[in-house]
């Protein structure tokens, strides 16, 4: 089997049947599907079991999207590890076009797509994803119409959105599948720097398409989903970036919240998200819990970050390169212009 594609899955039985027949009309057909439902009560799991083609990895809990994927590894069988949201849909070629550029490219570690807005499809969802200084992510180009931009196919990216994205088995081999503790959100992150600190390349299937609706599962400012972000990234942070960007981490923290807190004042971006979302005390306190839980983990990412050196292959000047070259402003991460 050359390909696993893994879907987790918590009560998403409204997207389920499109995702999966997507999957059915693919081109390339070497591939399994395995589907973790993370304890839906949705009526997923009866769903399912009735669909022949999927391996089925049932937990009766909400484990995570990371320790999700992560329990698939024993049962899956494919030299490509693709992981795919079940909010997406495919079109018939994408893992055709997919698997074509990770032959070509044995050195490449990550294979991103054409992500795109299930509900708008000229504007992009993710063309591989961009760092801002105090490596809060997000996908690169978001909000562009395709059409307008100047993209190669085959383009160096810094990693993938895990939303879609094809990881090399021997590649998860070398430094482990995603981190657990991220439960969800940024766990990307920190496997796309893991890999491209081990020396793997990550490259972009331009003409690869799926499309995504984009934060369907803890929507699109939810406290849930600013507190896992807030904490997370920091998790990603402390456990790859080099310790002059970690000794300035404070001060590029800083200067996100103050340009939060100004776009928020406008209403503009993020911003008007943010004031429409009925729950801005929630969020607030969401934000702060994020960065005290990161703090209280300290010890343990640092343990981890010893295990993340050991496998480095780039000096701190080449990490240093490659993040600026995949650089995101806290303007472009909030939606608002410079």
């Amino acid at each position: 089997m050359r390909v696993s594609v893994i879907i987790v899955n918590w009560n998403g039985l409204g997207h389920l049947p499109e995702c999966l027949d997507s999957l059915q009309q693919q081109t390339f057909r070497d591939f399994e599907v395995i589907v973790v439902d993370n304890g839906s009560s949705d009526g997923s799991v009866s769903y399912l079991k009735q669909r022949p083609e999927v391996r089925l990895v049932p937990f009766q809990e909400n484990v995570g999207f990371a320790a999700g994927n992560n329990a698939t590894l024993p049962v899956s069988r494919g030299e490509y590890l693709i992981t795919l949201n079940n909010d997406t849909k495919a079109e018939p070629d994408w893992l055709e076009k997919l698997v074509r550029v990770a032959d070509r490219h044995p050195e490449a570690g990550m294979v991103g797509c054409r992500i795109m807005n299930y509900h708008e499809r000229e504007r992009v969802d993710s063309l591989g994803m961009a760092i801002c200084s105090d490596g809060m992510s997000r996908g690169n180009f978001r909000g562009r119409r395709f059409a307008e931009l100047a993209v190669e196919d085959e383009a160096e990216i810094l990693f993938p959105s895990a939303c879609v994205a094809l990881y090399r088995r021997a590649m998860v081999d070398e430094i482990g599948f995603f981190d657990g503790d991220f439960f969800a959100y940024c766990e990307d992150s920190d496997l796309g720097l893991r890999g491209r600190l081990a020396g793997w390349q990550a490259l972009l299937a331009r003409d690869a398409v799926v499309y995504h609706k984009y934060s369907m599962t803890a929507g699109s400012l939810s406290p849930l989903k600013l507190y896992l972000v807030e904490r997370n990234h920091f998790y990603a942070v402390l456990k790859n970036f080099p310790l002059v960007l970690l000794v300035l981490l404070p001060l590029y923290t800083l200067l996100r919240y103050l340009v939060q807190a100004r776009v928020v004042l406008r209403g503009k971006g993020t911003g008007g998200e943010f004031m429409a979302s009925g729950s801005r005390n929630d969020c607030i306190l969401a934000l702060l819990r994020g960065m005290r839980d990161a703090l209280l983990a300290l010890p343990t990412l640092l343990r981890k970050r010893a295990e993340v050196m050991r496998h480095k292959k780039l000096s701190n000047r080449e990490t240093l390169r490659l993040l600026k070259r995949h650089q995101l402003t806290f303007h472009e991460l909030l939606d608002v212009q410079d």
